[in-house]
């Protein structure tokens, strides 16, 4: 399993998001700093799915994860490879 995890701040505070490869499929969850409990989406929503895509890309470049990962979520989103 491979953890993923990145911090958004707006104008209601910091949330929290993890995106988690196993077993050949992606899960997302995100919390608010004030919350105890993580929210998982199923299915993962397209924006959320584009923002892990390009942190994944930009880990990818660095060479801090598989490029395989990142061909995974462009199936995801439905872009050709």
């Amino acid at each position: 399993m491979q953890k993923h995890e990145w911090r958004e701040e707006d104008e209601i505070g910091k949330t929290y998001f993890r995106g988690m490869y196993h077993a050949g499929q992606w899960t997302l969850a995100s919390q608010r700093k004030d919350e105890e409990e993580w929210t998982h989406y199923d299915p993962i929503p397209v924006e959320l799915l584009e923002k892990l895509r390009e942190i994944m890309w930009n880990k990818y470049q660095r060479g801090r994860c598989p490029h395989k990962l990142v061909t995974k979520i462009d199936r995801m989103l439905g872009k050709d490879i």
